[in-house]
């Protein structure tokens, strides 16, 4: 019996909506759909039902159900094989984390 071998995991940095999305998964290739870069099986982390991650939330909303996205080149900053998966987050473009407050008040400028 062969041991089974244990799968990649990928860290994928790309620009969508003006954010930069990083996302973990199993499969990413070459699209035979010019231009674009295909990932699958796509990683989302188990957590608990106490603490909830709303970026993680959303990304898990709008990729839960996907096999297989395609994202263009232009888009994709990076590519990397990791030892493990992280948390897939939304970060603003300038790499830090989105944290959206409802009325949220502007800080009073100093004179």
């Amino acid at each position: 019996i062969m041991p089974q071998s244990k799968k990649s995991t990928f860290r994928i940095l790309f620009h969508n909506h003006n954010k930069i999305y990083e996302l973990y998964a199993h499969q990413v290739s070459q699209s035979q759909m010019g231009g674009f870069i295909e990932i699958g099986e796509i990683i989302f982390g188990e957590h608990s039902k106490l603490l909830i991650d709303p970026a993680e939330e959303k990304l898990k909303h709008e990729f839960g159900n996907v096999k297989h996205t395609y994202i263009p080149h232009f888009a994709v900053i990076r590519i990397d094989e990791v030892d493990r998966s992280g948390k897939n987050r939304i970060l603003d473009n300038d790499g830090s984390s989105v944290t959206s407050f409802p009325g949220q008040a502007s800080m009073p400028q100093n004179s």
